[in-house]
């Protein structure tokens, strides 16, 4: 793996720094210059925070992965929405290398957080978690059909822990690591975070429904930016002296859409629906969230060394002039072109990799990335060697020019989509692809497919198969490879 190397600091020496040398005691005119040339030196080696030299050569940056939920991708003001108020999102776009063309794996959160945490594709973490349950399962003896269900139930909650994750890799090389937001893994430990806000639910919490799914998805880590800041705060406070990396995921702009006057009043009185207008209400607080967490980093010298990383989770569908309050299913899910769908809407994301003294700023609407890359991308950042990156390819030679596009497609499975009679979705078997500029899907399930010119049409509102059947033959032999490589025994 190529090294990731800081760029020098390029400020000028303090008067702190000179006072240090005398010059007036120094009457060898090439020892003056070997005196200074040895600052520079070091002052250039030393960190962006202003820790000494030796100190710095040790700690690779500090890194923070914000993780938007559920926030569709055109809607930030730096995608173009200049109808969604997102100033601090906006200024960190501003300031990185964003990718318009990011995918997640899936149309729903759970798998493709996964994803982020392991850099492996759902359709090879579910075949993993698979095997390690039948194998575990051969030597065990169960009381009851109900027992061995409990068993494999739990199991699965907190199989995690069996991955190399992103906080236990990163831990090798000093570095602690913090939970907060949206975790499906039962406790932060799984994911290998030395401190965290989920911390699990019990058999009590377990049989209450409602009580119990809230603790499923991330129990008190769901207070994220919602209702506090402060755990990630104390977190940086007591860890100023090691590298650190966050997982920074609030539920939001997630449903409920709640959000307070303050972010509401915004667009109480514009030309928007209803669902709207709660909608981008909930998208201000979480970009507000992003603005105090940034305001905090720069307040206490520590914003020039952490590299601030964005992706989303799944895709959302939320046009200004839909209304979806008086539909339950698609107020919880946004219209049916994002989450839980099978369109182009319902897995793109941007993704931004932010420091200004690390990384070049640039907008690129051509690379095609997948949020897996973002597992390598990371770990060289932290200089971390010898890892397996199974499918994940690191974007900083793209970022530093170094390297074209790694990638010419972006492949992905479908389990669960949309249903009237299920909230949660349905069992489905679906495939799809994003290639140049179209995005082709393939439902077995259902017997459906469809072609889109995402360029032309990214709201998916024209099939184009007709007229196109040798491209769409093309697309189902490259989706029948891919599936052949992946779902093989």
């Amino acid at each position: 793996m190529k090294h990731f190397e800081l760029k020098p600091d390029k400020t000028n020496l303090t008067d702190k720094d000179y006072s240090q040398i005398s010059l007036t005691n120094l009457n060898n005119s090439i020892w003056i210059l070997f005196v200074l040339s040895f600052c520079l030196m070091m002052h250039s080696c030393s960190s962006i925070s202003g820790k000494p030299a030796s100190e710095a050569s040790t700690n690779p940056p500090n890194i923070i992965l914000i993780i938007g939920d559920d926030h569709g991708y055109p809607y930030f003001g730096f995608m173009g929405a200049d109808y969604v108020q997102t100033p601090h999102m906006d200024a960190l776009a501003s300031s990185g290398y964003v990718f318009t063309n990011a995918y997640v794996p899936d149309n729903h959160c759970r798998p493709s957080l996964q994803a982020l945490m392991t850099g492996t594709l759902p359709i090879v973490h579910n075949k993993a978690v698979d095997s390690m349950v039948q194998s575990r399962m051969a030597a065990m003896r169960f009381d009851s059909e109900e027992s061995r269900k409990k068993w494999e139930q739990d199991f699965r909650h907190e199989a995690m822990q069996y991955f190399e994750t992103i906080p236990t890799l990163l831990g090798a090389k000093g570095y602690n690591s913090f939970q907060g937001g949206k975790w499906w893994e039962y406790h932060f430990r799984n994911g290998g975070f030395t401190e965290g806000m989920t911390t699990g639910w019990s058999e009590e919490d377990r049989k209450n429904g409602s009580t119990w799914f809230k603790q499923f998805m991330g129990g008190d880590g769901l207070e994220l930016a919602r209702a506090t800041m402060q755990p990630v705060y104390d977190f940086i406070e007591s860890h100023s002296g090691n590298p650190f990396f966050i997982w920074y995921a609030p539920e939001l702009p997630h449903y409920p859409f709640d959000a307070p006057d303050k972010y509401y009043n915004i667009y109480k009185d514009t030309d928007m629906t209803e669902s709207a207008k709660r909608y981008y209400a909930n998208c201000t607080w979480f970009d507000d969230g992003v603005g105090a967490l940034v305001d905090y980093l720069k307040e206490n010298g520590l914003y020039n060394n952490v590299v601030l990383i964005y992706v989303n989770d799944n895709g959302w569908e939320q046009e200004p002039d839909q209304e979806f309050r008086h539909d339950s299913l698609r107020w919880h899910n946004g219209g049916d072109k994002g989450k839980l769908g099978i369109n182009d809407q319902s897995f793109r994301t941007p993704i931004i990799v932010a420091n200004e003294n690390l990384i070049s700023a640039g907008m690129d609407n051509e690379t095609l990335v997948h949020s897996t890359d973002l597992f390598a991308t990371i770990l060289e950042l932290a200089e971390v060697q010898d890892a397996n990156l199974n499918d994940s390819r690191s974007l900083l030679p793209v970022i530093q020019k170094e390297a074209r596009n790694p990638r010419e497609e972006i492949f992905g499975k479908v389990g669960q989509m949309r249903s009237e009679e299920d909230m949660m979705g349905k069992k489905v078997q679906a495939y799809w692809i994003r290639s140049g500029d179209w995005f082709y899907s393939t439902n077995l399930t259902t017997n459906e497919n469809y072609l889109f010119d995402v360029r032309k049409d990214p709201q998916n509102n024209k099939d184009l198969k007709e007229g196109n059947q040798e491209l769409v033959n093309s697309f189902e032999n490259k989706i029948s490879e891919w599936r052949a490589k992946f779902e093989k025994e």
